[in-house]
């Protein structure tokens, strides 16, 4: 019985530690986007120079996310989880500390590398998480980093309407980041209470080959459906408030609700998410999720009235909301040895979709006008509905196309 409280408090506590890191992966976010403004005008950049300053910090998410897969499959998620968020919070004070494009760039290359280098390390220490405790617990994970998105925002806010500088905010912001990193390593799960991963032989067969460095097509297709998930993420962030203002003739004030509306529908979904995959599971849930998406936000593009936009975005966000967190969650769990490099290679395809799908969406608007150009979502939205049985658990958890060696640790 003790053994059983034992593990269970140990449970709980990795539990408040890793939603910590995702807080903090949100808070950070929240924090730097809320503050480029104040950056901009600091620095006198044009858009272009600004736009440089943005594409480094992408550049450098995507390196952290490639580089990072093999350490988390050699050291184990604690290990590169616990100095990660210690370092987010240092490195996002980086950019305000810019004193030109050049030094910004630098700045924001730095910290998009930790940024993108902890998203994964994260969302591999999630999946151990419900490993552990036998349930699953992405989706609330995925609804703390929301939250910290807007609490990051809500303190950028506050500080501009203040006045405040933005290192100062940063300065703010990093601290209460480095001191969520010291709880999370004195909390964070042990390797010990990881169970280990069993290799059924029989599945894999002796001929299949031990060694290769190419990612499995299993995981590459997972990666296309967070890439259909983030480019509907990426059109909401971009697109939302513009069509509402400039197709359907709102009032800007009005118009900003259509994003809060989905922000808020996707918080919502996150929290619930998790019941949810418990009860029908992860393929019924992200088929149904797919298709709230789609026809909600296709039936207001058809009926074309600011209301209805209201409610389609917050459609799409209900319905985009639990889909990121079971595919990271089948890519970790699928491929338990190296759930490192599993989501890393999602993350990697999905981010890139978060990047260019507005872009996308806005060139086609220019063509044929921006409610067409919103049927992309749609359409992706349809097609994740149609696809979802690839989320199906697989009888075994280990893939032969990927390298079969050693970890250190497993947690």
């Amino acid at each position: 019985m003790t053994r059983v409280r034992d593990h269970r408090t140990v449970l709980l506590r990795a539990r408040v530690a890793t939603s910590l890191a995702f807080l903090a992966f949100g808070t950070a976010l929240g924090a730097w986007t809320s503050r480029i403004p104040a950056i901009k005008q600091r620095l006198d950049l044009g858009d272009g120079q600004l736009a440089v300053g943005l594409l480094a910090f992408a550049a450098g998410a995507i390196t952290g996310m490639q580089v990072v897969g093999r350490l988390l499959d050699r050291w184990g998620s604690r290990t590169v989880l616990v100095p990660m968020v210690f370092v987010e919070g240092v490195f996002l004070i980086l950019p305000a500390l810019a004193v030109d494009v050049v030094t910004l760039a630098v700045a924001l290359y730095a910290f998009g590398t930790v940024h993108g280098t902890l998203n994964i390390a994260m969302n591999a220490h999630a999946v151990e998480m419900e490993r552990a405790a036998g349930r699953p617990l992405m989706s609330t994970f995925h609804a703390i980093y929301s939250i910290g998105g807007f609490v990051g925002a809500a303190a950028g806010g506050v500080s501009a309407h203040a006045g405040s500088a933005a290192v100062t905010t940063f300065l703010s912001v990093g601290a209460a980041i480095v001191a969520a990193a010291l709880w999370t390593a004195r909390w964070a799960l042990p390797a010990a209470a990881v169970p280990p991963v069993t290799r059924d032989r029989s599945t894999i067969g002796d001929d299949c080959p031990q060694r290769s460095t190419a990612a499995p097509a299993g995981v590459q297709f997972l990666g296309i459906l967070a890439f259909c998930c983030l480019v509907g993420e990426g059109a909401a962030a971009d697109w939302s408030s513009v069509y509402l203002r400039d197709t359907l003739g709102s009032g800007a004030g009005f118009a900003a609700t259509a994003y809060a509306a989905f922000s808020i529908m996707m918080v919502a979904g996150r929290l619930v998410g998790d019941r949810l995959t418990a009860r029908v599971g992860p393929v019924a849930l992200v088929r149904g999720c797919g298709a709230v998406a789609a026809v909600g936000l296709g039936a207001a593009l058809l009926v074309g009235h600011p209301l209805a936009g209201i409610v389609g975005f917050g459609c799409l966000g209900a319905g985009l909301s639990c889909i990121a967190p079971q595919v990271f969650s089948a890519a970790g769990s699928r491929y338990p040895t190296h759930a490192g490099r599993a989501i890393a290679r999602v993350a990697s395809i999905g981010y890139l979709g978060f990047l260019t799908g507005p872009l996308l969406i806005g060139a086609v608007a220019e063509l044929t006008g921006l409610a067409w150009a919103l049927t992309i979502p749609v359409v992706l939205a349809l097609f994740v509905t149609l696809t979802a049985a690839a989320l199906r658990p697989r009888p075994s958890g280990v893939d032969p196309s990927w390298e079969a060696g050693p970890r250190t640790s497993s947690g």
